[in-house]
């Protein structure tokens, strides 16, 4: 008898492809977050699930389960902070990721926002849907160029480093990041120990860092004020790693020249204050928005959903409370 799985959301259909063959595949064709309830009764009736982002699976939904039949989330996407690790292993639930597929695209994403925030392609595009545009001057709605400017990356793990690559040899920027431990990189890169001190250096500066409370309002008031006022935010990481008031607060003033965002805090909420502002690009959550790259992900949970169900292996991409 096959294995029974949920997939919290719809998926390409070359993931459910794969994985029809292993498993009697239950696909919930809602596409909001699982409700308590549902994550409960998943955790009950199903032997494996892949939720995705926003599928809070925390300490409460585990104790509401006495015996939970379902052994493994695998989950489709890298970051996991919506999954509370130590008390699914107390559970006796294995909890994988999706690393690698989502690097590249990722990257892109910080790029993409870098660009438009530093060259004011969101505020120019409203211009021109708006009809406001008057046509070309030699000192309309100048922006900074990016080559040769110094950006600096909080969280220099895969995506970060790709980021960084891309800078470098795309753009040639000085590349500077906050790390406890220098990285062995094929670039020159300046290493920094304080953030506030990096903060104050460079002309972009990407937040990369993995969500959770280590890094919850890592962005804060006085990392902000610590920015030229020349400079850009870009955040493709996780909401609440900044204070968004905070950074609606600087960006009102001028405190900063602008932001990229492609998360957060709230989200879906986006605050009015933050939607009002010209300085700032608001893009929703696209960061892996590629259909390869979804493809890649649902595939490689699927593969942690194989190894641990059908060959009782060790997932290939288990991580650990």
């Amino acid at each position: 008898m096959l294995n029974r799985v949920l997939i919290a959301r719809p998926l390409p259909e070359a993931v459910l492809e794969q994985a029809r063959p292993h498993f009697e595949l239950v696909v919930r064709q809602n596409t909001a977050p699982l409700t308590g309830a549902e994550m409960r009764a998943a955790l009950a009736e199903f032997d494996g699930v892949m939720p995705t982002l926003g599928d809070m699976f925390s300490a409460e939904v585990f104790a509401g389960v006495a015996a939970p039949r379902c052994t493994i989330l695998a989950n489709f996407g890298v970051g996991y902070n919506h999954i509370d690790v130590d008390a699914a292993h107390s559970a006796g639930v294995q909890v994988t990721n999706t690393p690698g597929a989502v690097t590249d695209a990722t990257a892109d994403t910080a790029m993409t926002l870098m660009l438009m925030s530093a060259r004011r392609a969101g505020e120019g595009e409203r211009m021109v849907r708006s009809g406001a545009w008057e046509g070309w001057h030699p000192t309309q709605m100048l922006g900074m160029h990016l080559t040769g400017k110094t950006v600096g990356i909080v969280g220099m793990g895969r995506i970060g480093q790709a980021i960084a690559r891309r800078c470098h040899f795309g753009f040639d920027m000085e590349v500077a990041y906050f790390t406890r431990s220098p990285k062995d990189l094929a670039y020159p890169a300046a290493a920094y120990t304080d953030l506030h001190a990096l903060a104050a250096a460079v002309d972009v500066l990407v937040i990369a860092v993995p969500g959770g409370a280590q890094t919850h309002h890592l962005i804060d008031e006085d990392v902000l004020k610590a920015m030229k006022p020349s400079a850009h935010l870009v955040n493709i990481a996780r909401g609440d790693v900044v204070s968004e008031g905070a950074l609606i607060d600087a960006l009102q003033a001028g405190q900063i020249a602008g932001a990229g965002l492609d998360v957060y805090e709230f989200e879906p909420m986006v605050p009015d204050a933050l939607k009002a502002l010209e300085n700032v690009v608001l893009l929703p959550h696209l960061g892996t928005a590629a259909l390869e790259v979804r493809v890649d992900m649902g595939q490689m949970a699927v593969r942690n959903l194989v190894a641990h169900l059908v060959e009782g292996a060790v997932a290939p991409n288990a991580v650990h409370p």
